[in-house]
C-alpha cells in the first residue's frame, strides 16, 4: 500500500521535545517512523517492554545514557503509548533538563496522564496532534466515500470498511475506556455511547441523555470528557459576540473525531448524496476539515456556532465572527437556504458569509458567497478562507 504523505509537519530545534496525541489509527506511529527513520523507539504496546519499565522506570533512563555514552543520538528518542506509562514522564524530565535528549511523546490518551497528575514536562514539550485524513492528502476525494468509510487512513482505503468500523469502536471501549479503568458503570457508558451517536452534532442535553442511560447529568458530563481526554470528540460552543435576547447561549455541541465513526455508532449508511442524514454527514464533514486546518497550520481561530430561539442557525463563526459558513447538503441553493446567514449578516456586518454546498459552479448570492465543497476546501488550505 502506497504511503501516504501527511500534512503535519513536526521540526523540532535543538533540545526541544513534543507530545504527539490522536486517537487510535489515525496513523501516528507509521508517521512517525516516516519522519525520524533514525529515532530510537520505544513501542509501549509490546508487553515485555510494559512490563520491564513498569516494574523499573529508571530503566529508560539508564538506557539511554549508556547508549549516549558510545553513540550520538541526534534524531529525537519516540516513546510510543506514552499514556500507559505515566509515571516514565519524570525520567523524561529529568534527561530533557540533564542532557541534549529529545523525545517524542506519542499516545492517544492524555486523560490518564491528567488524572494521575503525570509529569506533564511543564511546557518543555510542545503539542502536536494527528487527525485523520484531509482532503488535500487524498487524490480525487470522493464525497459518499469519505462520508461513509470516514478518513481514518485504513477505513477510507479500505472496501470491506464496516467491519473494521465496528471493530474499531468496540476496541475503543475495550482498549481505551474499560482496560483503563477510566469508568465504574460499564453498561451505563455504553448506553451513553450509542444515545451520544443518535444525539451527536446536535445541542447537547445532558438531563435527556442521562435518563435514557440511567445515570445523573454530572455523570453524563464526565463521560463526554472521557471523550474529549481521549481524542475522540471535541465540543464547540455557541457564538457569544454581542448577543442579543433572541440567541442560545449555553447548550454546546458535541461532534466525534471521524464521520465514519459516527456513522456506524448511529448506524448510518448513505447510498446516495442528498436527505437529512447526508446533510449532517456533509457539515461533520466539513468541520473536521476545519478542525485539521486550524491544527497542522498552527492558527488559533476559535470555531463556534450560532443559534437563535426562532430556530436560526449558521453551522460555523470563525474567529469571532469573521467567517460565517452554512453547510447544505443541496446540489440547488435556494433563498430560503440563506435565511440564517443573511440575519447573522446583518447583525455583523464585516463578516464573510459562505455557504458550502454540492453545486457545480461558484457564485454570489448578494452578500454570500455559495462555494462546492472541492472549491471550499482547497481555498481553506490554500489559507483564502481564513488565515
Amino acid at each position: 500500500m502506497k504511503l501516504i504523505k501527511r500534512l503535519l509537519i513536526i521540526d523540532l530545534p535543538d533540545r526541544q521535545s513534543a507530545f504527539l496525541w490522536g486517537p487510535r489509527k489515525t496513523g501516528k506511529t507509521t508517521f512517525l517512523k516516516s519522519e525520524f527513520p533514525d529515532s530510537l523507539v520505544y513501542d509501549f504496546l509490546k508487553s515485555d517492554l510494559y512490563f520491564e519499565i513498569s516494574r523499573n522506570p529508571a530503566r529508560l533512563r539508564e538506557q539511554l545514557l549508556a547508549k549516549r555514552k558510545f553513540t550520538t543520538i541526534s534524531s529525537p528518542v519516540i516513546l510510543d503509548e506514552v499514556q500507559k506509562v505515566p509515571f516514565l514522564l519524570d525520567e523524561v524530565h529529568w534527561l530533557i533538563e540533564n542532557t541534549d535528549l529529545r523525545f517524542i511523546l506519542c499516545g492517544s490518551s492524555a486523560r490518564k496522564l491528567k488524572r494521575g497528575h503525570a509529569n506533564l514536562l511543564g511546557g518543555r514539550a510542545w503539542r502536536y496532534e494527528m487527525m485523520p485524513l484531509v482532503t488535500p492528502e487524498i487524490e480525487n476525494p470522493d464525497l459518499l466515500r469519505i462520508l461513509n468509510h470516514g478518513m481514518i487512513p485504513q477505513h477510507y482505503i479500505q472496501d470491506q470498511y464496516k467491519r473494521s468500523l465496528k471493530a474499531y469502536v468496540i476496541d475503543y471501549l475495550k482498549e481505551e475506556v474499560f482496560s483503563e479503568g477510566l469508568i465504574r458503570n460499564i453498561p451505563a457508558f455504553s448506553r451513553f455511547f450509542e444515545a451520544m451517536g443518535y444525539s451527536h452534532g446536535e445541542l447537547t442535553n445532558y438531563s435527556n441523555i442521562a435518563r435514557e442511560c440511567g445515570v445523573d447529568s454530572k455523570t453524563v458530563k464526565e463521560y463526554y470528557q472521557i471523550l474529549i481526554d481521549t481524542f475522540l470528540g471535541t465540543m464547540i460552543q455557541p457564538f457569544k459576540k454581542r448577543q442579543s435576547r433572541d440567541v442560545i447561549t449555553k447548550a454546546s455541541k458535541f461532534y466525534l473525531f471521524d464521520v465514519g465513526v459516527a456513522g456506524v455508532i448511529s448506524k448510518r449508511f448513505l447510498a446516495e448524496a442528498k436527505g437529512e442524514l447526508f446533510g449532517r454527514a456533509f457539515e461533520h464533514f466539513i468541520l473536521m476539515e476545519l478542525f485539521a486546518h486550524r491544527s497542522y497550520k498552527e492558527l488559533d481561530y476559535d470555531i463556534n456556532f450560532w443559534r437563535t430561539k426562532s430556530g436560526l442557525e449558521v453551522d460555523f463563526i470563525l474567529n469571532g465572527g469573521d467567517v460565517a459558513i452554512e453547510v447544505k447538503g443541496t446540489d440547488n441553493i435556494q433563498n430560503k437556504d440563506t435565511r440564517s446567514l443573511r440575519e447573522f449578516i446583518d447583525q455583523f456586518k464585516s463578516c464573510q458569509g459562505i455557504i458550502v454546498c454540492n453545486e457545480r459552479e461558484e457564485r454570489l448570492h448578494g452578500k454570500i458567497k455559495i462555494l462546492p465543497w472541492q472549491l471550499f476546501l482547497t481555498r481553506l488550505w490554500e489559507d483564502e478562507i481564513i488565515n
